[in-house]
């Protein structure tokens, strides 16, 4: 089945995914022979990042095909997400990112712990409209031109950011501020996590941001690659020179294959879930998290995103099972080129 990322038409909705069959047939009880545990008639829930939203909408929509249990999945952003699971309001919480302090806190004042799972690799595409025939790759040094919050003065048109662009107004488009993939893109760009200019269009769903850029020929903007690879009709993409001699001397553009690899820098990360711990008690949760992890595995490229190393999958697993608590990244929140591999290999 190939999961369409134009699914996700309403992201911050709860979409309810599964069969009436499902959800009205009745649980054995403890008390019959043979009887398997009782699925509870209370959903998991699934909140947070629109970027990780697809991975978890297909890997809900499969597993139901084969569980009793029920699963919901929205996406509010991932500062939402996390803010409702620190507030208890749902089991799971996408990230685009990795957990902030501001929020480790959080969950902490709410006696919240949490399971933190790797679960994809993605990239941060820069895109332009098809009609712009004057870029086809910037630097790191002139996205951060464009994007601190100085540039809200000082770069108004496509001349401000580089000598023999024209002299027209730029439009910008971006995700919006409770996103992580904002969070990412602003400390790998301007060097500091939520800090840019204000004047540029942003929101929470890459479908409306897709939708400005491909009708708009002086706009440029950012969001997760698997958007753009799922409209790419529409958009035109520019590679990215990092400035760094080990990565080569030409621009790279995003890939599977240079994403994977981490050769697109500094706009390649890992992705989560993060799992309440009290929740990963339930029968119903542990099987959802094994199928993400395991069998499901094979969505991830199917929806657009890059699948983690067999390993490191099984390395989330086995966190996921004893219960590991905590961030990788010690609640600091993003870090520009970590390896999760070399993380969860040190525990």
């Amino acid at each position: 089945m190939r999961h369409s990322l134009k699914t996700a038409l309403a992201l911050a909705s709860i979409v309810t995914l599964g069969c009436s069959k499902h959800s009205e047939q009745a649980s054995p009880t403890a008390a019959e022979p043979g009887a398997q545990a009782p699925v509870s008639t209370r959903p998991i829930t699934v909140d947070g990042s629109s970027t990780v939203f697809p991975i978890s909408e297909a890997m809900a929509e499969e597993f139901q095909k084969t569980s009793a249990a029920r699963v919901t999945v929205a996406a509010s952003g991932t500062g939402g997400g996390f803010k409702k699971l620190c507030n208890k309001e749902v089991a799971l919480a996408g990230a685009s990112r990795p957990i902030k302090p501001s929020e480790v806190e959080a969950c902490k004042a709410n006696g919240v712990e949490y399971i933190e799972l790797p679960v994809a690799y993605d990239g941060i595409a820069i895109v332009v409209n098809p009609e712009n025939t004057w870029v086809d790759s910037l630097t790191v040094a002139e996205l951060k031109k464009i994007w601190e919050p100085e540039a809200q003065a000082t770069v108004k048109t496509w001349a401000d950011v580089r000598k023999g662009f024209p002299k027209s107004e730029i439009h910008l488009f971006g995700a919006g501020v409770d996103s992580g993939t904002y969070d990412y893109f602003t400390l790998a760009t301007v060097g500091e996590e939520h800090k840019s200019r204000g004047d540029y269009t942003s929101s929470e769903d890459d479908n409306v941001l897709v939708q400005g850029i491909s009708t708009d020929k002086l706009a440029l903007g950012f969001f997760g690659f698997a958007y753009y690879a799922e409209n790419k009709d529409k958009l035109k993409l520019l590679g990215i020179d990092d400035g760094d001699a080990a990565n080569g001397t030409a621009p790279v553009l995003p890939s599977i294959e240079t994403i994977e690899k981490g050769s697109y820098q500094p706009l390649s990360r890992p992705i989560f879930i993060y799992v309440r711990k009290d929740e990963a008690e339930r029968k119903e949760v542990q099987d959802f998290v094994h199928y993400y992890l395991g069998t499901g595995t094979k969505l991830v490229n199917e929806v657009g995103y890059i699948a983690l190393p067999p390993q490191v999958y099984a390395l989330a697993t086995k966190r996921f099972d004893a219960r590991k608590t905590g961030s990788l990244f010690a609640g600091a929140g993003s870090k520009i080129g970590v390896s999760v591999t070399e993380l969860l290999s040190k525990e």
